[in-house]
């Protein structure tokens, strides 16, 4: 008995040993160019089911396409039921796996308005080549079946912004699964159908099903690469939060000539607070905004890793001078942002009308960095405001009110979510980087954070602090969340390559070869 147990574990050794042999020995250019019109497909028939997460019955189709595509693999689904839209909970075992990886992604999109888009549906996916006067040109789809080019383009919502990397990873774990391989880590895929207007059922979904999502680290498919176009690893992501602010003037709109010089005018009441909050460089100015950051040199050091050219950005971005929070444009990142995204008040153009305006609306968005708290940031500009003189409101005023407070605003305030960021040298950053030598010859580029929002922080604090990293695949210019959204086929097959390096890559031993 002794004897046949022991050519048991010798023989499951050696198989173990040669499965890990065959996933650091395959080919990842020739296995992702063999799957590449397969995942094309994958791809265009994904993006043709419309995903605008305004209208949930548009989600419906889009989930059960994914519960399908799922469980034609072999894996377990489950739907994560919350009080709308539900998570979607995608998982595969691995025998003597030691370690769970969880992967986000999600499959709802912006609004769309089809006029603005350059080609018949923004839910039928065309391909696009740029002419000879550097406009893109919509081609047969049947072209890739004799021909490719990187820089041709697939265009439909979503193509970049999230569906595209779920096909990429779809299509690669049937590359892989095509050469009789799996990964040696169990494998959770979690799929979020709201995250577009701030995944507002998330939070509590996931303390409700803790136990479903447990694993040993995260990894978020989604989001550009760095301006290079090179192999990027972001390690953070900013939170979001927003503050919608109305201010009051008279009860209705007024003739300007009849009442101007004599009913204060809401809209440079608007103004002037606004500009109470920042100085001439937007920095803000309110005390404490920016307490608990302090970036050490080591920390400059990793930002400046980051292959950015300062005076290129400005240029590409049309802009003379920066905002004077960080040196560089990584280092501005590193900061939580008091961003005034819209304003409104009265109208302008065919629409003007010679009136002092009854309201005036600021929408605000505050970026948030893991050392801000989005609760004391909030109270720290609520007092700014009343220290401008304002009553705080949290509904309309009063006739009571109009009269009694000389100046009133209305705020309504609202957290997403909040920051994450894990160290570059954790066990998921050596991991990651081992899989991309494999994939691209090169460490790829590492950023400390993203200033872009994902809604990771409640993974973070209720899965244990689990370690989570984004894979960005996209093209940087894809025109997320606008008209004519893309994605590059180059990043596609990319991404592909990159998914595929990442299943292959031992995780089991990692701890071993750290040693």
């Amino acid at each position: 008995m002794k004897k046949i147990c022991l050519m048991f574990l010798a023989a499951t050794l050696l198989s173990t040993m040669s499965h890990g042999q065959q996933r650091g020995n395959i080919d990842l250019v020739a296995l992702t160019e063999s799957h590449f019109l397969h995942g094309i497909d994958i791809l265009n028939s994904l993006l043709s089911i419309p995903n605008d997460s305004h209208y949930p019955e548009q989600l419906i189709p889009n989930i059960e396409w994914c519960e399908d595509n799922l469980r034609e693999r072999g894996w377990q689904v489950k739907r994560l039921e919350t009080s709308s839209v539900p998570l979607l909970l995608g998982q595969r075992d691995v025998p003597n796996a030691q370690k769970t990886v969880l992967f986000y992604f999600h499959i709802d999109g912006q609004s769309v308005d089809p006029r603005q888009w350059q080609q018949p549906d923004p839910f039928r996916p065309v391909l696009k080549e740029k002419n000879t006067e550097g406009n893109w040109e919509i081609i047969p789809m049947e072209t890739l079946q004799k021909a490719y080019d990187p820089e041709w383009r697939v265009f439909a919502r979503s193509a970049s912004d999230d569906k595209g990397p779920f096909a990429m990873f779809l299509t690669a774990w049937d590359a892989m699964v095509s050469k009789g391989l799996m990964p040696d880590y169990n494998v959770k895929i979690v799929l979020d159908f709201e995250e577009e207007i701030g995944s507002p059922n998330l939070a509590s979904a996931v303390h409700k099903y803790k136990k479903d999502l447990m694993a040993d680290m995260m990894l978020i498919m989604d989001g550009p690469r760095h301006v290079s176009n090179m192999p990027t690893l972001s390690f953070g992501a900013r939170g979001i939060s927003q503050i919608i602010l109305t201010t009051y003037g008279p009860r209705v709109d007024l003739h300007s000539g009849h009442y101007g010089n004599y009913a204060p005018n809401p809209a440079l009441r608007m103004s002037q607070l606004l500009a109470s909050m920042k100085d001439e460089r937007g920095r803000v100015v309110i005390p404490g905004f920016y307490d608990g950051i302090k970036l050490s040199q080591l920390e400059k050091d990793i930002l400046s890793q980051v292959p950015d050219d300062d005076e290129d950005i400005m240029s590409k971005i049309g802009i003379g001078i920066t905002d004077n929070v960080g040196e560089t444009y990584q280092e501005s990142l590193q900061y939580p942002s008091l961003n005034i995204r819209g304003l409104s008040s009265g109208s302008v153009g065919n629409e003007a009308r010679t009136i002092v305006p009854a309201i005036a609306v600021a929408e605000i968005d505050v970026r948030l960095v893991p050392e801000s708290d989005p609760e004391r940031l909030f109270a720290l500009i609520r007092r700014h405001i009343e220290e401008q003189g304002y009553h705080i409101l949290e509904k309309e005023p009063t006739e009571e009110e109009r009269s009694k407070f000389p100046k009133l605003i209305k705020w309504e305030g609202s957290i997403s979510y909040k920051a994450f960021r894990t160290p570059m040298d954790s066990e998921t950053g050596i991991w990651l980087n081992k899989a991309y030598n494999r994939a691209f010859g090169r460490d790829p580029i590492q950023k400390r954070i993203s200033g872009g929002s994902l809604p990771i922080a409640p993974f973070v604090e209720a899965l244990d602090n689990i370690p989570a990293v984004t894979v960005v695949t996209v093209n940087f210019d894809n025109n997320q969340h606008g008209p004519n959204e893309n994605i590059r086929l180059g990043n596609f097959k990319e991404g592909i390559k990159t998914a595929l390096a990442i299943f292959t890559e031992p995780l089991n031993d990692l701890s071993i070869d750290k040693k």
